[in-house]
């Protein structure tokens, strides 16, 4: 495999949020972009998948599919394990793991088809096998097909390379992109978070506004790899195109500790000249001066029965507050259970599909132009 040679990339997301990935990955001038269960596959080479990783906001992990074949015993993947050209790959001097899953075939221990994987790689590479290495070589056995990638992000992308301090329960970056387009938020209109948290969809938001690149404070697995070209992938990184928005995006939340850290991590990201975050109340939330926009939030949702009943009055208050004081504004609303949605007396859409979030499953309630 060289970087000239077209095979399938696998960009992957949180199962629901499918079709809006995809509509981030063709608005980023990916070559057609497929909707699949768990994520998007396009066609591409290694520098498309440099731009993924760079480029794109939603997706968890970029995968490199470099092989498939159908196999039915362990002997057979041994085989055909050791014909895979891993030298076009992965290098010799690099250290690697590999995971394997099974699904719905005569193949069903995946430690052992991992160790059938892992031995082919010694055999015909020589490069080490250890258990934490930056590069990992991925095999899925599904209906007796083995579908051989490496993932080329590494750390998940998620950790965009700033935010050093969280609170309990954050949501992922790259979701919180993803369920701003849901919104219908393109970086060209305000964006205000009433419960903030460590301050993700405002620094998100503003990094979209400002056509900051997620990736541009990391690295990636994909530097291990014997594809890789520094000179080219410097010269991408190198291109600029961030703008400086007319408004601000402001988040403000309850506690006073959530408010520093959100301060720490959007000066983090450089992004402090477009943010703004100050410790309020619901019933103190007013919109800012400038043009209308997005309330968007990630309320407590109280997993227990007693603690969701507690929260009704909060959700409730919100709902007052935003129709009383937000007319022209949208929002949207993540929560796990439409009865507290719905305490907000908003009017919603049709609610999207839930989400897995923190062990939870999450719905984005969305509105139109408040009246």
């Amino acid at each position: 495999m060289t970087n000239d040679t077209p095979f399938e990339i696998f960009l992957a997301t949180a199962p629901g949020l499918e079709p809006v990935l995809c509509d981030e990955v063709r608005h980023k001038g990916f070559n057609s972009p497929k909707p699949v269960p768990g994520g998007v596959v396009v066609k591409g080479r290694w520098p498309d998948v440099w731009r993924a990783n760079l480029w794109v906001r939603g997706a968890g992990r970029v995968l490199a599919r470099i092989a498939s074949f159908r196999v039915v015993h362990l002997a057979q993947l041994d085989t055909l394990a050791h014909r895979v050209a891993w030298g076009s790959v992965l290098r010799r001097d690099v250290p690697f793991r590999v995971e394997a899953s099974c699904a719905a075939s005569r193949i069903w221990h995946s430690g052992a088809a991992a160790q059938r994987i892992a031995t082919a790689i010694r055999d015909t590479l020589g490069a080490p096998e250890t258990p934490d290495a930056a590069v990992t070589v991925m095999a899925r056995i599904d209906h007796d097909v083995c579908t051989i990638s490496v993932d080329t992000s590494g750390e998940a992308l998620h950790r965009r390379g700033y935010k050093e301090a969280v609170n309990a329960a954050p949501l992922r970056e790259t979701m919180a992109s993803l369920f701003l387009r849901q919104c219908g938020f393109d970086g060209s209109e305000p964006v205000v978070d009433p419960m903030c948290g460590s301050g993700t969809f405002v620094i998100e938001a503003a990094e979209i506004a400002a056509r900051l690149n997620p990736g541009r404070a990391r690295h990636f697995a994909f530097e291990q790899l014997a594809t890789f070209d520094e000179v080219a992938w410097q010269q991408m990184r190198a291109v600029k195109n961030r703008r400086t928005p007319e408004f601000r995006f402001h988040g403000s939340d309850r506690d006073a500790g959530a408010v520093a850290m959100s301060i720490a991590n959007a000066e983090r990201a450089g992004v402090t000249d477009l943010t703004s975050f100050r410790q309020a109340t619901i019933s103190e939330l007013t919109p800012p001066d400038g043009p209308p926009g997005l309330v968007i939030l990630n309320p407590p949702y109280g997993s227990r029965l007693g603690e969701s009943q507690a929260l009704t009055p909060l959700y409730r208050a919100l709902g007052q507050t935003l129709k009383a004081r937000f007319a022209g504004w949208r929002v949207g609303l993540l929560a796990t259970e439409n009865r507290l949605a719905h305490a907000t007396a908003l009017p919603f859409l049709p609610a999207g599909p839930p989400v897995p979030h923190g062990g939870l499953r999450v719905v984005l309630y969305r509105t139109g132009i408040l009246p």
